[in-house]
């Protein structure tokens, strides 16, 4: 989808599944673009203490995560919806103050990116509407900028991708 759009430049997480992701949108494009690794679009903090657990035994091995899901922010080493998001469009800001015109892509994580879209929106920051409307893996939140503002954004779905018969068994 994004092989003609004439991306200049892709800014990543510095983590391996979104740096891989970089590699392999630039690996499709019509020519090859930069890429550029920035730590501010990490994933969320909160996640490293959720990291190697499985979702289901979350709430019995990492009890900080009720306080999490109450309120972001409050337990040492996560952050509020507002700093996350924020993470993200201050990379945006940048990026678009030094590559006027050019179409760039960004590769972060659901929860920042979803906190991103909430602050676009304009919604309530909390956790429900950290799930209301949610970015799907492979999904992107496309921004049209003029200068370094946001002044339109939309959620484009993943593409539908047909699992091949020995996944399905």
């Amino acid at each position: 989808m994004l092989k003609d759009e004439g991306i200049t430049r892709i800014v990543h997480s510095p983590l391996a599944r979104a740096a891989e992701t970089a590699r392999l949108i630039d690996e499709r494009l019509s020519r090859s673009a930069i890429l550029e690794a920035d730590p501010d679009l990490r994933e969320a903090e909160f996640s490293r203490y959720l990291q190697g657990i499985p979702y289901w035994q979350v709430p019995l091995r990492r009890p900080l995560w009720f306080v999490h899901k109450a309120r972001r922010g409050l337990v040492p080493g996560d952050e509020t919806i507002a700093e996350m998001g924020g993470r993200v469009l201050r990379v945006m800001a940048r990026v678009a103050r030094e590559n006027p015109g050019q179409p760039v892509a960004l590769v972060s994580h659901a929860d920042p990116l979803n906190a991103a879209w909430i602050m676009l929106d304009g919604r309530p920051q909390n956790e429900a509407e950290m799930h209301h409307k949610a970015i799907d893996k492979a999904g992107m939140l496309r921004l049209e900028v003029e200068g370094e503002t946001p002044m339109s954004w939309e959620y484009v779905k993943p593409p539908h991708v047909d699992r091949p018969a020995s996944a399905a068994a």
